[in-house]
């Protein structure tokens, strides 16, 4: 089991640094997926995903699969207790050792301080650190309402920034563009309140521990890596040529 939808094999690091544990934070939309995934191909480390981890123990009926399983099933939520136990699992992966990329985990300040207690417990090697990609919430708004998807060849569009050269139809075969459901405004305003009730309070605690920094994520794919790539180096104090004007650190 290893939590992720892609396997990739380990890349050799850019002057041997690697940036060990690391949490992408970020409200819906910024981009966390994107980044994490040139975190993955650049350094071979793996992308841990709660939610992939959920599901692929639900699928192989293990017996924290079956206890999550019959929660959901009752429409609850999963407990803390029992998400921290599924990644401490994933976290005894042997590709694990190189560093990875927390997706969705810690989510609450419980779990973030349960994360910290168990790194140290079992000897991590490096401190978890934590990057917040930033984007106004008006930009957010637009990215996420204007996504447009083809149903037969999957390309994605947005109606605001990268449209289709006919309104509403595919640029490949035609075909109408689908909005999915969880891409409305209203859906949009519901996963923002979660976000700011359970998961900005993860920052004050990363940040008191001076393992936080904050990234513009309202520019270019490559502008955002290079920020992220930045923060990594600093937070884990090697020297670079970064500068924080230039890239958007905070």
């Amino acid at each position: 089991m290893n939590g992720n939808s892609v396997s990739h094999p380990a890349a050799p690091a850019e002057n041997n640094f690697l940036p060990g544990p690391v949490l992408l934070l970020g409200a819906p939309g910024v981009g966390k997926g994107t980044q994490a995934q040139i975190l993955v191909a650049k350094f071979g480390i793996p992308q841990i995903s709660t939610g992939d981890l959920l599901r692929e123990h639900r699928r192989n009926k293990t017996e924290l699969g079956l206890l999550a399983d019959d929660l959901m099933r009752q429409g609850k939520l999963v407990p803390d207790d029992l998400v921290n136990q599924i990644v401490a699992a994933r976290l005894r992966g042997p590709d694990t050792g190189r560093g990875y990329i927390l997706d969705g985990f810690p989510r609450t300040l419980g779990q973030a301080e349960w994360l910290d207690s168990h790194l140290a417990e079992t000897g991590s090697s490096a401190p978890l650190i934590a990057i917040e990609i930033q984007v106004d919430e008006p930009q957010l708004l637009r990215r996420i309402t204007g996504r447009r998807t083809c149903p037969k060849c999957n390309r994605i569009y947005n109606i605001y920034f990268s449209p289709p050269r006919r309104d509403e139809l595919c640029d490949e075969d035609a075909t109408p563009l689908v909005q999915r459901g969880d891409d409305t405004e209203e859906a949009f305003h519901k996963r923002m309140e979660e976000y700011r009730a359970k998961t900005l309070p993860v920052i004050p605690h990363y940040r008191s521990a001076g393992r936080f920094r904050t990234v513009n994520g309202d520019a270019p794919v490559e502008t955002v890596a290079a920020s992220v790539l930045c923060a990594l180096k600093d937070l884990r104090r090697v020297p670079s040529d970064c500068k924080a004007s230039e890239t958007g650190v905070r």
